[in-house]
């Protein structure tokens, strides 16, 4: 592949009320698989941030004063440049973030669809009529705008955890400052902020304001900001929904997930271990659905683990711009030695490596482990990396035991040849989302999305959910004439 262009509108910029200098000076965007620096990005300061939002609050109003139909209308332009764009995202992507290009090409694929499914939100009813035990009395319930939304999205899937909260947002008639992260602030923001530009979004709706905590800081503590929608670690999430607690400001929070594949004995383990191996290793297990532990019933362990270590072992670790690969770089180098750390003290508290457990800079090769027991860090840990540690279990309780054992209560995958077994097991484990003879990296846009426990506050995106979670419920009753009371 060729380099991309340095020389862009947005180099060396932040979005708000158009392309402009940030206050908070500029960041190099590093490539992780070669640490070569592409571009320039604008660092948001607080500063920033005030600016944009006092501006999101002013264009809030006439925006969501438009016809549904408007609002739809954009956000469904902006998803056609988005796929007629396709090849400078699916390049981004893979330079910025280390994506194999077939995982840019599908981010492109499911944030499309999302921005559809989110621009037909806006049509769909948004209220419902009560009775009254008042005579004369109607009751109407509506779904009302927020007000100014703040997304901070990850740098995993940049793209598609951004648009999530945008485009339903922007569609139900709100603002939003986005803040990427500064390791995907070209594919989740500045590319982003253009196709809303180009689609004719009236000036000051959308803001994309890359930067670090103190802008994300900033952002949350804003007086003016109504919801903050946060995708990222849990320990960032507990902070900010602490804060928005005390503030009486609506939160949702998609956090970290150790996500749990029950192996039972009854299981194809051939179905079995590709599933596992999608799941543990897709995108360097940079997910917070990926498939971290692997609870396998004894009497097919080894069996099980032979078989995902071959599978393991024919995957193919390289830099993407440079060819096909199966897996990329992870994200930086502090992230790499931190699954290297917790893969060595894993070993060296008894567990067996059955192949990886090595690296070649932010190169991480797909790793097994096998006899791992719950007081081990790889199944304590949410690794975010690719990592495949196998714990044996020994009975159906016990596995639901290992499961629920995890703060964590974002995903889980059971497999088995008995149905109804799966589903006795499903209604035991305190997950969000459950994926029977499957793994747990799946998402749908239509689908409502979200965790458990240290995975979220129950909060979900996707389909209708995402109107309860860009909007707020207003009740009006209507009486003819007034009422008479006693005094």
């Amino acid at each position: 592949m060729n380099a991309p262009v340095k020389i862009a509108p947005w180099s060396g910029k932040i979005f708000s009320d158009g392309w402009r200098a940030a206050k908070g000076g500029t960041a190099p965007v590093v490539e992780p698989a070669t640490g070569v620096a592409l571009a320039d990005i604008g660092l948001a300061n607080a500063e920033d941030i005030d600016a944009a939002v006092k501006s999101a609050a002013k264009a809030q109003k006439a925006w969501a004063a438009l016809t549904f139909d408007k609002r739809a209308e954009v956000v469904r332009e902006a998803a056609r440049l988005l796929r007629e764009r396709s090849a400078e995202f699916v390049q981004w992507n893979t330079r910025e973030c280390g994506s194999i290009q077939p995982k840019g090409e599908w981010e492109v694929g499911i944030t499309y669809e999302q921005m559809i499914q989110a621009a037909g939100l806006a049509g769909l009813p948004n209220g419902a009529m009560y009775p009254s035990n008042v005579p004369g009395r109607t009751n109407l319930q509506r779904r009302v705008p927020v007000g100014v939304v703040g997304v901070i999205a990850p740098w995993n899937f940049p793209l598609f955890l951004a648009m999530r909260s945008v485009a339903p947002a922007l569609a139900l008639g709100n603002a939003v400052v986005l803040k990427p992260d500064t390791h995907s602030a070209v594919t989740g923001g500045a590319l982003l902020a253009g196709l809303f530009e180009d689609a004719g979004l009236p000036s000051g709706v959308l803001h994309v304001l890359a930067g670090g905590p103190v802008a994300g800081d900033a952002l949350v503590r804003h007086p003016g900001v109504d919801m903050i929608s946060f995708t990222g670690s849990t320990a960032v999430g507990r902070q900010i929904g602490e804060y928005c607690g005390k503030a009486l400001k609506k939160v949702t929070l998609e956090l970290g997930g150790n996500n749990a594949i029950i192996v039972l004995p009854d299981a194809d383990l051939d179905g079995a271990a590709s599933c596992a191996a999608w799941g543990s290793f897709l995108h360097q297990g940079q997910i917070c659905m990926t498939a971290g532990r692997h609870l396998v019933h004894r009497s097919v362990a080894e069996a099980y683990a032979a078989k995902l270590t071959e599978r393991a072992k024919k995957l193919y670790v390289a830099d993407p711009n440079a060819g096909p690969c199966h897996l990329g770089p992870l994200i930086n180098g502090r992230q790499t030695e931190r699954v290297h750390k917790i893969v060595s003290d894993t070993i060296a508290a008894g567990a067996q490596l059955l192949t990886g457990g090595t690296h070649a800079g932010n190169l991480y090769q797909p790793t097994v482990l096998l006899g791992v027991t719950p007081d081990m860090p790889a199944f304590a840990s949410e690794i975010f990396g690719p990592v495949a540690p196998i714990t044996v279990f020994d009975s159906d309780a016990e596995a639901v035991d290992l499961v629920n054992s995890s703060a964590y209560g974002l995903a889980a995958a059971i497999h088995t040849a008995s149905l109804p077994r799966a589903l006795a097991i499903a209604d035991q484990i305190r997950t969000g989302m459950v994926h029977i003879n499957d793994q747990p990296v799946n998402c749908e846009p239509q689908v409502p999305f979200g965790g458990m426990g240290a995975s979220g506050t129950g909060g979900r995106f996707g389909g209708p959910a995402s109107i309860d979670q860009f909007t707020q419920a207003q009740w009006i009753s209507l009486t003819e004439k007034p009422a008479q009371y006693p005094f």
